[in-house]
């Protein structure tokens, strides 16, 4: 089940790259961010580089390199430097962080955009569109970008994603944890601005690794597109797959007992509380979801289904749809009982919790 209120999924997904991939994310922000001060440069200096023109006040001279210390690592910032003049960045250099969440907020849309010119374009042209991320260069203080200059950055970005998306998964398994979600989000396709569907899957192997194994956008969720989604996972090495995470969607549910037969499959807590609370009156909704929680806060196995009897009981009385709902759902939340603790990923949570 998509989760279109439960997180931002531009947020989510920068957290999830800069987080589990930050080789990849620290490579992507490098040249994004040395882009834009080769177009914010060729904008002080009136013309672009390389490039003969009349309005040209300034020409360009190589580069002087500085480090910058971001969440995902130090990169290598190559400022340009001119032969009259100075051009100094001070929208990164001197606004670091925020320019950094922006950075990577583009970078994660470009990511699931597919880096095409025409995708990324609407994402970096700040006066092509009114969505929030291209909003990004006049907020900084660049204030425009050539599609010549866009296309270079896509260009340039097409590689490191490509090889990102299909790289092999055995090298850094196996991965014994794995967890699934749909992001819905809004893309602009053929000048109208439509909803998408993101399919993410991130994993945890044995050292505690954890890694994003794959993104895709699909038109909608259905079990077609999970069934291509984990095949691709599983053809590109995954494996090793002790248990899954997920919400109760049908076709995501058929997709891992498919791809995934020897793979354990736990009901996510954070969407099965929204559907639990369907059934619970909205008075009793914050007791109802203190105990519930309270199940997952258990030492061990026998503390969880202990737990668990003391929920049941407390509505097995006065809610007994909601003790209904709970038990014929108890086997897929407590499936993480089975596995150590010292893992994040037991806990049955796919998306950060709402409350």
């Amino acid at each position: 089940m998509t989760a279109p209120h439960i997180v931002d999924p531009s947020g989510l997904l920068g957290e999830a790259l800069a987080e589990a991939s930050p080789d990849l994310m620290r490579s992507l922000l490098q040249d994004v961010i040395n882009a834009l001060l080769s177009a914010d440069a060729d904008a002080v200096a009136g013309a672009e580089y390389g490039r003969p023109s009349a309005g040209r006040s300034a020409q360009r001279n190589g580069y002087r390199h500085r480090d910058l210390d971001t969440r995902v690592g130090t990169i290598d910032v190559a400022v340009p430097k001119l032969r009259t003049g100075t051009y100094f960045p001070e929208w990164l250099l001197e606004r670091r962080k925020r320019a950094e969440s922006a950075l990577i907020t583009v970078v994660a849309d470009c990511y699931l955009a597919g880096v095409s010119t025409r995708r990324m374009a609407p994402r970096m042209h700040a006066s092509r569109t009114s969505h929030p991320g291209p909003q990004l260069v006049k907020t900084l203080g660049i204030n425009s970008l050539s599609k010549s200059q866009v296309s270079r950055m896509a260009e340039s970005l097409d590689e490191h994603v490509e090889q990102f998306r299909h790289r092999p998964l055995d090298e850094a398994g196996p991965f014994t944890f794995v967890s699934a979600d749909a992001l819905t989000m809004k893309v602009r396709e053929g000048g109208r601005v439509i909803n998408a569907v993101v399919l993410l899957a991130t994993g945890v192997n044995g050292d505690g690794h954890r890694e994003v194994l794959g993104m895709r956008v699909a038109t909608s969720e259905t079990g077609a597109a999970w069934n291509g989604f984990f095949a691709d996972l599983v053809a590109r090495g995954l494996a090793g797959v002790r248990l899954v995470t997920s919400d109760a969607h049908a076709g995501l549910v058929e997709a891992i007992a498919a791809h995934l037969p020897g793979a354990a499959w736990q009901r996510c807590r954070t969407h099965y509380a929204a559907n639990l609370m369907a059934v619970t009156p909205k008075s009793m909704w914050p007791a109802v979801k203190a105990m519930l929680h309270s199940v997952y806060d258990q030492p061990d196995a026998a503390a969880v289904n202990a737990q668990f009897e003391r929920l049941l009981d407390y509505v097995s009385e006065k809610l007994p749809a909601v003790a209904e709902h709970l038990d014929a759902a108890r086997a897929d939340l407590l499936a993480f009982t089975a596995f150590p603790r010292t893992c994040g990923s037991r806990s049955g949570r796919t998306i950060p919790p709402s409350d």
